[in-house]
């Protein structure tokens, strides 16, 4: 019994640290990542994977922690997106172009913290981009679960009118909930997650985590609610797949097994007949008069 427990990942602290992160991590990712696949914002979760690393690079070029860059950067961004609106997709050119200079500015970020401040760890950048989550430290990992349950609880306390301004814009904003500020705020919680998913499978990787479990939820079900639910559990399901796979496979890096995991899955939801798609969408959010 002591051996077969000495053999399990859960007896290793690096594994519970990354478990304990991760977790927290995965179900906030599935439940942002819900609503935007359903609100068709999945273009700024792309925009986010790129700030994310420039925003990290930048802070420790200016000699700060490289999680106060990613946050600012991933909420900037976010929130920046939020109030172009329908703006923000102007033109491929346009997006292909900016793009690309922000993932520049990261790279010459990088280059000034590992010149001009001698930095010893040179391998920040390629944490940023891939993931670290089994370097992650006991404290680091608190702080990550408690911020991911933070955004975790507030995206469920807002869904319902979410869902409603989501659904029919108009009739919510007719009913006096407020869909502008309500955007923003989500946008916001958008942001603070893919900061988070950074830590876990990088900036690179993030898009993955945050619209593959939503999007095998929207298609497995048409009951908001109910695809709410699984998008966040089949997130923190993938999560733990591709962290004991990592551990069995030590080559592997989790990041890649996370994943590879999380796309085999919504690849699998092709296989399935989708819902009929009817009148329950609309009809699932109640409203007051």
């Amino acid at each position: 019994m002591t051996l077969l427990l000495a053999a399990s990942p859960l007896s290793h602290p690096f594994f519970l640290h990354a478990f304990l992160a991760g977790t927290a991590i995965a179900a906030a990712s599935g439940l942002v990542g819900y609503f935007l696949v359903l609100r068709a914002q999945v273009f700024t979760g792309d925009a986010l994977s790129h700030v994310a690393f420039t925003g990290a690079m930048a802070a420790l070029a200016f000699g700060y922690d490289l999680r106060l860059g990613l946050f600012a950067a991933t909420i900037a961004m976010a929130l920046l997106f939020g109030a172009l609106g329908r703006r923000a997709r102007p033109d491929d050119v346009v997006i292909g172009s900016v793009f690309s200079w922000i993932l520049g500015m990261g790279a010459f970020f990088i280059t000034l913290y590992t010149t001009s401040r001698s930095a010893t760890n040179g391998t920040a950048g390629i944490s940023v981009l891939f993931g670290s989550i089994f370097g992650i430290s006991a404290g680091s990992a608190v702080v990550a679960a408690a911020v991911a349950a933070g955004v975790a609880l507030l995206v469920v306390l807002i869904a319902r009118p979410l869902l409603f301004a989501t659904l029919d814009e108009a009739v919510a904003a007719a009913r006096g909930i407020p869909v502008r500020l309500l955007g923003y705020g989500f946008l916001a919680l958008a942001g603070i997650s893919a900061a988070e998913a950074t830590q876990a499978v990088g900036s690179l990787l993030l898009l993955g985590l945050l619209a593959a479990p939503g999007g095998a939820a929207i298609r497995l079900t048409d009951r908001p609610y109910r695809a709410l639910a699984l998008s966040a559990g089949l997130a923190v399901l993938e999560m733990w797949a591709g962290l004991f796979a990592s551990y069995a496979v030590p080559k592997m890096p989790p990041s890649f097994a996370i994943m590879a995991v999380a796309t085999a899955v919504y690849a699998a939801t092709f296989l399935i007949p989708r819902p009929a798609c009817g009148p329950r969408t609309r009809t699932a959010v109640p409203t007051r008069a």
